[in-house]
């Protein structure tokens, strides 16, 4: 346990300026004795830590820069490594796609039937719809009628 006047000397006691007083209490108290020793060794190393740290050259100008966008580019690249697999995988797919897209053109080109719709006699199935002149017209009756009819038409 250190006493107050270690404490309140202590950097007085390292820049050299201490009081008698002080010394005097360091030569009676061992305990405090042994902590301002360890201390000024703790404080010696601290200066000698930021004298090499004046020596040591700084990086280029950019350089924090540089190094934080290379981080975010490769945590990018891991979270969507899964979906950008790469520039041959995509040509491949493109490669497969379009040999598909030929083998089903050149299957429906070789295999094209045209279709002629008929009733079950044979004849072709012919729709006529003539409007009635001689049933009265209301022109608005007329239209929703035609329309209501060609929504419902189903092929039979």
């Amino acid at each position: 346990m250190l006493h107050d006047i270690v404490v309140d000397e202590f950097e007085r006691h390292l820049s050299g300026n201490a009081s008698r007083a002080f010394h005097d209490h360091l030569d009676q108290c061992s305990g405090c004795r042994a902590e301002v020793a360890a201390m000024a060794e703790v404080s010696s190393l601290i200066q000698e830590f930021r004298s090499d740290a004046e020596s040591v050259p700084q990086p280029s100008l950019g350089f924090y820069n540089r190094v934080a966008n290379r981080i975010v580019d490769d945590q990018k690249r891991e979270a969507w490594g899964l979906f950008s697999p790469g520039a041959l995988f995509f040509r491949r797919i493109a490669f497969a796609s379009l040999l598909l897209l030929a083998c089903l053109g050149g299957f429906l080109v070789t295999h094209e039937t045209s279709y002629v719709p008929s009733t079950s006699d044979g004849n072709p199935d012919v729709a006529i719809v003539q409007h009635n002149i001689s049933d009265g017209h209301a022109a608005n009756a007329d239209r929703d009628q035609m329309f209501v009819t060609l929504a419902t038409y189903r092929e039979q």
